[in-house]
């Protein structure tokens, strides 16, 4: 039986809020897009007929402003296209690394009252996702 998660959960939560908060990291982000989008009942978009896909978009819309002013910046963005080494039975809609300058500045977003209510978008648009942290290191030459 498939799982799929949206968001973290206590014991993943808490291992975050455990590393170091005052150094850069990355975030990696997949995504697997709903179909159709799923907004609570009496939410300002729900029944509209949006996408899965055109619901992150508005999530984009909506979070992308806080996500700027706590310093964080997409470094890589790509779309999916098959299943190397993995189970053949996931598959992603897209994928991207956030990189945020420490940890606090994504805590400072996800506190914020405006990007709460973001948030909505991207749990209405996601049948599953994923999402690491990762320390940064040296980009480029081999991989050693």
């Amino acid at each position: 039986m498939a799982q799929f998660y949206i968001d973290p959960s206590a014991s993943n939560f808490q291992a975050f809020k455990d590393l170091p908060r005052d150094e850069p990291i990355h975030m990696l982000n997949l995504l697997r897009y709903r179909d159709h989008a799923e907004y609570p009942e009496g939410h300002e978009h729900h029944g509209n007929g949006w996408s899965g896909r055109r619901a992150y978009e508005e999530y984009g819309k909506t979070s992308g402003p806080i996500f700027s002013r706590v310093g964080g910046e997409i470094v890589w963005r790509g779309a999916f296209q098959t299943m190397v080494t993995g189970p053949d039975d996931k598959e992603w809609h897209d994928g991207f690394v956030a990189q945020y300058p420490n940890s606090g500045a994504f805590f400072e977003m996800i506190k914020d009252p405006d990007y709460q209510l973001a948030v909505i978008n991207r749990t209405a648009a996601l049948i599953d996702s994923r999402l690491m942290r990762f320390e940064p290191g040296e980009a480029g030459g081999g991989f050693g």
